[in-house]
């Protein structure tokens, strides 16, 4: 790997992390500030929910220096992706008028990341068991 690929690497990894952490801060501010009449039971499982993809990110970014450069990318801006575009969802919710199904972006959101997280894992793999494979090592 030449020396600009694995500098934009390590600079795409500190952002995935940035984001994967401020997404997670921002998602629970915003889940608090839509359920600030709701049950603190309620808010504490909704806590684990919706932080459980960026949890699951941040996992993946500081385990992830010995995976392929492809895998790496992916993964990175997979972070990057979910964390802005899960804050969009949250905060057009949150700034709406209140309605009957508030909760509802704080249950669809996590799976669709999750959801998310799974194909690109199973799409890195390929990627990488494909590379593996190549007997021409390119």
């Amino acid at each position: 790997m030449n020396a600009s690929r694995a500098e934009f690497l390590v600079a795409l990894r500190w952002f995935a992390l940035s984001g994967a952490i401020a997404g997670a801060v921002g998602a629970l501010v915003f889940m608090r500030r839509a359920g600030r009449h709701s049950p603190a039971i309620l808010l504490a499982m909704f806590a684990i929910w919706v932080t459980s993809p960026y949890l699951g990110l941040i996992w993946g970014c500081t385990v992830s220096k010995r995976w392929s450069v492809p895998a790496r990318a992916m993964l990175y801006g997979l972070a990057l992706i979910v964390a802005l575009a899960s804050l969009v969802a949250y905060g057009t919710d949150v700034w709406r008028p209140p309605t009957a199904k508030a909760a509802s972006v704080f249950l669809v959101v996590p799976f669709v990341s999750w959801l998310l997280i799974g194909i690109s894992a199973l799409i890195s793999v390929r990627l990488s068991r494909g590379k593996a494979s190549d007997p021409r090592g390119t």
